[in-house]
């Protein structure tokens, strides 16, 4: 009997959706495969990353990712990189930063000028999947904070929001309500997780196996941060307008 030929297979792994900075739902589309058994989601795919022979040109050992050498886990891939395919800039969403200050006076007649003190919190983003939630310099999370500080004005991903505030002393005229809105400068990093199984040529008890290939999307959003005054922490760039509304 004729043995069939094994064919080089790869798998490509495309996830639309919500690339918001605390993270949305997450569409999986699997394009076509030779082999069904072969499919992975993206979480298996990160997983096998987690557990590659070499991150990011970076040989592990078993124990960087709590293996053992009898009770396991051992290497799930021979190699993952991290390949950076797109990075922009955009506005966040505006939000209130202040209290109302009204000048709501039956009898009023001129502009109140009023001292306002605003604060806004933006949320600093960590990668799509739990391998890439928290981490320290190695690994996983730290091939992607390596990825992403590079980039001027990034927050280091250990840190969770950074802020904007200031003191302003607008004037609000008579019949209205003034309070200050902010909107943040964004950044966005997308990216891939490139995960690879290297062929394997047949032994005496096992058949040779195809190089395998495996693509997980990766996402980070964060604020742009503006150098701190004198060593202290940075602040959040970004546009803070007085808004009015009637009494």
């Amino acid at each position: 009997m004729s043995k069939r030929r094994l064919k080089n297979k790869k798998i490509r792994i495309v996830a639309v959706g919500s690339a918001l900075v605390t993270g949305g739902a997450l569409a999986v589309v699997l394009l076509p495969s030779a082999n069904a058994a072969d499919e992975k989601t993206p979480e298996q795919i990160m997983t096998m990353c987690q557990r590659a022979k070499v991150l990011n040109g970076k040989q592990q050992s078993i124990s960087d990712f709590g293996g053992h050498p009898i009770a396991g886990p051992s290497f799930a891939s021979d190699n993952c990189d991290f390949v950076e395919t797109n990075f922009e800039t955009f506005d966040g969403p505006t939000e209130k930063a202040s209290i109302d200050f009204p000048n709501c006076e039956p009898n009023a007649t001129k502009p109140a000028k009023v001292s306002v003190t605003w604060s806004a919190t933006v949320t600093q983003g960590k990668g799509k999947y739990t391998v890439t939630q928290q981490g320290g310099s190695g690994g996983i999370f730290g091939a992607l904070t390596g990825s992403w500080v590079k980039h001027k004005g990034t927050l280091d991903l250990t840190l969770n929001s950074a802020t904007a505030s200031d003191t302003e002393t607008p004037e609000v005229p008579p019949g209205k309500v003034l309070h200050i809105e902010f909107t943040p400068k964004m950044q966005r990093m997308t990216g891939e997780w490139r995960v690879r199984i290297d062929a394997r040529e047949a032994t005496t008890v096992t058949n040779a196996t195809p190089e395998q290939n495996f693509v997980a999307p990766e996402v980070v959003e964060g604020p742009v941060i503006l150098p701190g005054a004198a060593g202290a922490p940075g602040v959040v760039d970004g546009t803070a307008k007085p808004k009015l509304t009637d009494c």
